[in-house]
């Protein structure tokens, strides 16, 4: 019986020390993933605040016998997304709010040997240099049942999320990247092109500098219309004065369309041009404008392979159907490029 008593009271002490141990320990813990995108908060926030995308590029999807189930709602206050997984705890993520660009809130519960733990979930997206910071952060403090639980377990909570958050960071990044590189040339074919009058500026440029100049250039044209109560009757475009294929250079104007012919005063900045209706082969391109040269290619291949000619005295020109400035994605930017045939 003594030898019982003995087992039981040092069953006893185990226990009280264990608690106090369990009790005493630090419940705190922090997760944080962080990594600067070449890519608009925009794009980033919307996203992370759809969980529907979270199959595409949250680390959960690598684990084996995972399954994913998402709430009606995939994105907004409610929204959840909830997970059953043989290598990770059974859990589930709930949106609690979030501000546009910005910031999202989210909470996580994830089931443990003895019950569910909680933690609050931070999403920020911090415009940097032209790029986001994007940074996912996981915070709580963990109950004594909590505890305990992760204390029984092989991981803490902060070694199973670590290196999910990481991978998932570094996934969102590819994946919002690879989104913003998309694009398309179709060669819509030969089709005739009205003309008409625009306000314009002339410039000298590489032909890798003429987006960029062209932007600033527009921006001009359409204040000195505004300051001079000028009409804008259609979409910018970009007349190529003079292009030199082999130096890469070009002489092009930086126009803006206005519906009727506007007499300028001597000196003026801004002038007023026509463009002659003409034949022209059209091409639409839809992405970053940086994969016009392919598209400018595919034009003169078609003229070549369908029996056309080049106008030699007409002037290409692109029209700009999307203004960058307001469509944050390049994969959505559309340019329309004109080539004079005879």
């Amino acid at each position: 019986m003594k030898i019982i008593k003995y087992l039981l009271f040092l069953v006893l002490i185990l226990f009280i020390a264990g608690s106090i141990y369990i009790a005493t320990k630090d419940g705190d813990y922090k997760v944080q993933s962080t990594s600067l995108v070449n890519a608009p908060a925009s794009l980033l926030y919307n996203e992370v605040a759809d969980l529907e995308n979270w199959k595409t590029w949250n680390a959960w999807n690598n684990l084996d016998g995972i399954t994913l189930e998402l709430s009606e709602n995939t994105s907004g206050e409610g929204a959840e997304i909830i997970w059953q997984a043989d290598e990770i705890r059974n859990g589930r993520i709930i949106t609690i709010s979030g501000i546009p660009y910005s910031r999202l809130q989210q909470k996580l519960i994830m089931e443990t040997i003895i019950g569910e733990a909680e933690g609050e979930i931070l999403w920020t997206f911090e415009p940097e240099e032209g790029q986001t910071r994007v940074t996912w952060t996981l915070e709580g403090s963990q109950s004594f049942k909590e505890k305990l639980a992760f204390t029984l377990q092989d991981r803490g909570i902060t070694e199973v999320l670590q290196p999910v958050f990481e991978e998932s960071i570094q996934n969102l990044e590819d994946n919002v990247i690879a989104s913003m590189e998309a694009y398309t040339v179709n060669v819509d074919g030969v089709t005739e092109h009205g003309g008409g009058y625009y306000m314009y500026t002339t410039t000298a440029a590489k032909m890798g500098e003429v987006n960029e100049k062209a932007t600033e250039m527009i921006e001009q044209v359409s204040i000195y219309m505004d300051q001079n109560n000028i009409s804008i009757s259609g979409k910018p475009f970009v007349i190529y004065n003079q292009r030199d294929e082999r130096n890469a250079s070009t002489i092009f104007s930086a126009a803006v369309p206005t519906p009727s012919q506007v007499v300028t005063p001597s000196g003026s900045p801004v002038l007023n041009g026509y463009l002659e209706p003409q034949k022209v082969v059209k091409t639409t391109l839809r992405g970053n404008h940086k994969n016009a040269p392919e598209a400018w290619e595919k034009t003169y291949r078609y003229i070549e392979n369908n029996g056309l000619q080049v106008d030699p005295q007409g002037q290409p020109f692109e029209i700009f159907i999307t203004n960058p400035a307001e469509v944050e994605n390049p994969a959505l930017w559309v340019t329309e490029i004109y080539i004079p045939v005879e």
